[in-house]
């Protein structure tokens, strides 16, 4: 107890230094939460609207089909198997069915994949019901406005799309838009266009075939599909965006270090300025007896306390800042766009429990170890030399 009120004696009578000391290294603790939070809750806010619009509960492919291959299309469809057509006539799953086309808006000519998809599934978020707009004989299509804004197209046009069936054969015709969809999600967006799965099956001369079978998130249990027919779970789908976020946190850490740097240098400078010039000090409380051991523990926690006022300031600025921006979020520029993965107009920040008690440990401990590194040379000090002024 008397070293906790000495350290606390010493820090106040600083004055200016000590908090000159609490305010940067407040700042360094805000801004490692404030931007963390928004990057947690960029990852949450992907994995939500990729399981909502595509992953499901999971995904059946055919072993030919790799997403990232357009070539493996043309082989990679097949008829269901009894275990999936069962859920997908129980509403537990939806079929889709992908291949390959060419897409003329305003006589240019663009690649894009086509999809099919049952208009009144349930299985995803996609709004599928529109593709039932259109009923007096024209194809319909759905396009996000990623797409739009690439091609031109609006809803009602009409735009020549051209395909291969499965014996090889080209075909051409005329789909009209039936809606343009506002999405967060460019992997069912960019480049693509959709339409109803019987069409699409009639197109291609593929009667009961699809690419892949989309499980409903809320189905509890998923039966062997048999067939030749592989699972993919959620843990396999989401591995990227995963990823993906990961490096966008290791991209922070150099901001991160040098705040921290910045930091915990000026704790440093103070404890080694400080035990310099209270060597006489030292040498007294030795002469009256008090162990090495208890100053050194006087010194260390006078630098501790400066993290523990640092965690106590930020929290009383911070936690307005942490509150405004989840209420009211943070405007994301048009470029995110090109990072791959879904990210909405508005980015709300998640703040954990372990966010903000894992970034309180780590700038307490931070800075009890740099508080100590200086003090430990006074348990090699003599008390003759310290009530001369001298640092042997």
């Amino acid at each position: 107890m008397l070293v906790l009120k000495l350290a606390l004696r010493n820090i106040i009578g600083a004055g200016l230094r000590t908090w000159l000391n609490v305010v940067v290294l407040s700042l360094a603790f805000v801004l490692i939460v404030w931007t963390q939070g928004f990057i947690q809750g960029m990852q949450e806010y992907s994995q939500r609207a990729l399981i909502d619009t595509e992953v499901g509960g999971g995904q059946f492919w055919r072993p030919e089909y790799d997403q990232y291959d357009p070539l493996t299309l043309e082989d990679s469809h097949a008829p269901l198997s009894p275990a999936l057509r069962k859920l997908v006539n129980d509403g537990s799953a939806t079929s889709i069915l992908i291949t390959m086309g060419t897409i003329y808006p305003g006589g240019r000519a663009m690649p894009a994949l086509i999809k099919g998809i049952d208009p009144s599934q349930k299985a995803l978020n996609i709004p599928a019901g529109m593709l039932g707009r259109v009923s007096d004989g024209d194809i319909p299509g759905l396009i996000g406005q990623r797409m739009a804004k690439t091609t031109g197209l609006r809803e009602g046009d009409f735009v020549t799309v051209r395909w291969r069936d499965v014996g090889g054969t080209f075909d051409a015709a005329d789909i009209r838009i039936a809606a343009v969809v506002i999405t967060d999600m460019p992997t069912i967006d960019q480049g693509q266009i959709w339409i109803p799965l019987e069409r699409l099956r009639e197109m291609l001369r593929t009667p009961g075939e699809a690419t892949l079978v989309v499980v409903d998130k809320d189905t509890a249990t998923v039966p062997e599909a048999g067939g030749g027919w592989i699972f993919r779970d959620q843990e396999y789908m989401l591995k990227e965006i995963v990823e993906m976020v990961k490096s966008k946190m290791v991209s922070t850490l150099f901001m991160y270090s040098l705040l921290m740097f910045m930091a915990l240098i000026a704790i440093f400078d103070t404890q080694v300025l400080s035990i310099w010039r209270r060597r006489k000090e030292m040498g007294t409380m030795m002469a009256l007896g008090m162990m090495r051991s208890r100053i050194v523990a006087l010194f260390t926690l006078e630098g501790a306390l400066h993290g523990f006022l640092a965690v106590v300031a930020g929290a009383i600025y911070g936690l307005p800042l942490f509150m405004l921006s989840k209420k009211y979020g943070f405007p994301m520029p048009d470029v995110v766009d090109d990072w791959g993965f879904a990210i909405p107009q508005k980015l709300y920040p998640s703040y954990g429990a372990v966010l903000l008690l894992g970034t309180t440990l780590l700038v307490l401990v931070s800075v009890t170890l740099v508080s100590y590194i200086p003090s430990a040379k006074i348990s090699r000090l003599k008390p003759t030399d310290a009530l001369r002024g001298k640092m042997t």
